[in-house]
């Protein structure tokens, strides 16, 4: 079975600490934080193995740009598959404006 390389970029690396960060210190719930930092950590590393069972987004831009999302709890981890690469892209709240964000960057 073919396996993936998997790349996390900057950008998902800080959306992952503001995570943690509002958890641990804004809900004073460190130990929950660590939980759902591990929790996205090992559905990102899971995505080593057929990726693309997750289908391109509908919305613009992130069906331009070949986004994905991965649901995981109340986060969606946005990523795309470029040759043998999952690329991690960003990790955003599922309720906040992901398309807005998007178009942000």
């Amino acid at each position: 079975m073919k396996t993936y390389d998997i790349e996390i970029t900057a950008k998902a690396y800080e959306d992952m600490d503001r995570i943690y960060t509002y958890i641990a210190d804004e809900l004073l719930e460190p130990v929950v934080a660590a939980n759902q930092y591990d929790r996205i950590a090992d559905a990102i590393l899971a995505l080593d193995i057929m990726p693309d069972r997750i289908k391109i987004m509908d919305s613009e831009p992130a069906r331009s740009k070949g986004l994905r999302p991965l649901l995981v709890d109340k986060y969606t981890v946005l990523f795309t598959i470029e040759t043998d690469t999952v690329y991690i892209a960003r990790v955003l709240y599922s309720s906040s404006d992901i398309s807005a964000k998007l178009a942000e960057e």
